[in-house]
């Protein structure tokens, strides 16, 4: 039997989730940090005692990506909200070029 599943109200969940959090459009390029991400997974998992967090050392401590999709949740026992971010890493050879074209698009010019 296939689970269906609910989409959740984008202005339900941003009240939930408060004024101070706001979410990165899709195709904006974005900041990974892969140790935060870890130690926010061991956070939520210390009610599962047996739960082991995977250790990637041979990772950069933040990754430049892509950020392809956002999908809004919030979890049934706790109705905690939480998004889930599809990311595709940005090639090394593109981020000194991607870097020029974000930050010259956001230079603050002069008020007039």
């Amino acid at each position: 039997m296939a689970v269906e599943k609910k989409s959740i109200n984008g202005e339900l969940w941003q009240a939930c989730a408060g004024p101070l959090v706001n979410l990165p459009a899709a195709g904006t390029h974005v900041v990974y940090f892969p140790q935060g991400h870890s130690e926010q997974v061991a956070a939520s998992m210390k009610k599962d005692v047996d739960a082991q967090i995977p250790n990637y050392p041979n990772l950069p401590s933040k990754l430049l990506c892509l950020l392809h999709n956002v999908t809004l949740h919030a979890d049934p026992e706790t109705d905690e909200v939480y998004a889930q971010m599809t990311l595709q890493p940005v090639p090394s050879f593109d981020k000194d070029a991607l870097l020029r074209s974000d930050l010259s698009m956001k230079v603050n010019k002069p008020q007039i």
